[in-house]
């Protein structure tokens, strides 16, 4: 995802590079164990993927109770970044653990998002940035960034160092799903309101009449609509605007969850059984790379009577499977240690091992394994619950809760240590996604987030 050397794309900021994608066989079942001290008793798996999410929001104490969850730990050079789209995961996470503890802190992470959303520096339209800091740092130039996710005067700290100041339709989505998700367990009307505003802003700004249709990526820092529309983000909006739909009785939702249903659609390529990524002018499908997402997420997001799609799962399954390991080129994974799951695209399968992945970066192993996109797999198996399926899932669950066992020790957030044993990192090894930015062996909130949710069987997009 990032480096130490200076700015980071996320998989949501594609600007000019093209769509975004936008080995213990009882751990699989979410049931693995690590030593705990005297007299306690070990936490699971998926318990201690919450300590993680929980440490990772706890971060910074003294800068108020409003507050975000840190995405990366600080050691992925990105400071106190909190991306938008993470912290709508974690409040799913947090959800998907059925706690008082987790629907507390869903909550305060709900009202951390819609305060963003009404104390914008230069907007009051509804939209959220891409990123916030939540935490006090000195940037690379030396120049201090004393403040938390408030700012003295009341405004949030948007994430300018590193360019995070536009909005994606993708991010949206996921908070507006998030925020729905709390206004259904809650019954608290500001949540819906919050989602509504979000769902209100993509119509604005994203909805277009191109021969493609569905609706397009977003704006750029300088508030420019960005030409792309992407696969991944118009099946965020399957979810959204169904949900919207749910809760608000207004048939509005229910056109505009078709429109973006029938660009996803148009995606789907027959032959292969695969989604395609989207299209760079609206007009044109973009056939390569080929990303992990738009195959998984279709899947969660569709309704039992588009199973038709569902081939889309074993795609992934079977041309995105790898297998890292010490031996392999680049590869930092520790000697005697293995894991498999699925890469990014289609792309970081052919991505050359002899340059670096961007400038300031290592090279990258084609081989990685992107934890993340590994869960959003052992959950869409799940939930097909074909023939193999669960087998299937829990072979991946087991290499994500090795990987939380043995990947990562010794990292902080906000210089603090974590809960011991505690969250997922991004990838097994430096991966080159394809769409020009990198995931590297980092604890991770959106990973340990979908790791979470794939433990305990919960489809955030499903309306």
């Amino acid at each position: 995802m990032t480096g130490r050397q200076g700015p980071a794309l996320s998989r949501r900021s594609l600007i000019g590079a093209g769509l975004g994608a936008a080995a213990v066989a009882a751990a699989g079942s979410g049931q693995a164990r690590a030593a705990g001290s005297a007299g306690t008793r070990p936490a699971s798996a998926p318990a201690r993927g919450h300590a993680f999410l929980a440490a990772a929001m706890d971060a910074y104490p003294d800068h108020g109770d409003l507050r975000l969850t840190q995405s990366y730990t600080d050691q992925a050079g990105l400071f106190s970044t909190a991306f938008t789209y993470d912290n709508a995961l974690a409040v799913l996470a947090h959800l998907a653990t059925r706690t008082a503890d987790g629907l507390t802190r869903a909550t305060a992470l709900g009202d951390a998002l819609l305060y963003a959303q009404s104390h914008d520096p230069a907007y009051d339209d509804g939209r959220l940035r891409q990123a916030y800091n939540v935490g006090p740092y000195t940037f690379y130039d030396g120049s201090p960034q004393p403040d938390g996710f408030v700012r003295p005067d009341g405004t949030v700290n948007v994430g300018t160092q590193f360019g995070f100041t536009g909005t994606a339709v993708g991010d949206m989505a996921w908070a507006g799903i998030a925020l729905g998700a709390l206004a259904r367990r809650t019954g608290a009307r500001r949540f819906l309101t919050g989602a509504v505003r979000i769902g209100e802003w993509i119509e604005r700004t994203g909805r277009t009449d191109e021969p493609l249709g569905g609706y397009k990526f977003g704006v750029d820092g300088a508030n420019q609509r960005l030409p792309f529309t992407s696969t991944e983000h118009n099946t965020d909006l399957i979810c959204l605007f169904g949900r919207l739909d749910r809760l608000t009785g207004d048939r509005v939702w229910r056109e505009r969850r078709a429109r973006a249903e029938a660009f996803v659609r148009r995606m789907w390529e027959p032959d292969g059984g695969f989604f395609y990524t989207g299209t760079n002018d609206g007009v044109t499908v973009n056939t390569s790379p080929i990303p992990e997402d738009t195959q998984t997420w279709t899947h969660l997001a569709f309704s039992s009577s588009t199973r038709r799609y569902a081939r889309s799962l074993d795609w992934a399954a079977a041309e995105l499977a790898v297998v890292d390991h010490a031996g392999r080129p680049n590869s930092t994974v520790p000697a005697g240690q293995t894991y498999e799951g699925v890469t990014f695209s289609s792309a970081s399968l052919v991505a050359n091992e002899d340059a670096p992945i961007a400038a300031g970066q290592p090279k990258p192993d084609r081989n990685g394994v992107w934890f993340e996109g590994t869960a959003h797999l052992a959950l869409a198996l799940r939930d097909r619950g074909a023939r193999g399926d669960e087998a299937r899932a829990r072979r991946l669950l087991a290499s994500l809760e090795r990987a939380q066992e043995l990947l990562g020790d010794g990292q902080t957030v906000g210089g603090r240590a974590l809960p011991e044993r505690a969250g997922v990192v991004s990838a097994s090894s430096p991966l080159d996604t394809g769409f020009g930015f990198g995931y590297y062996p980092y604890r991770h909130t959106g990973a340990t987030a979908w790791y979470v949710m794939a433990a305990a069987r919960y489809n955030p997009l499903r309306a």
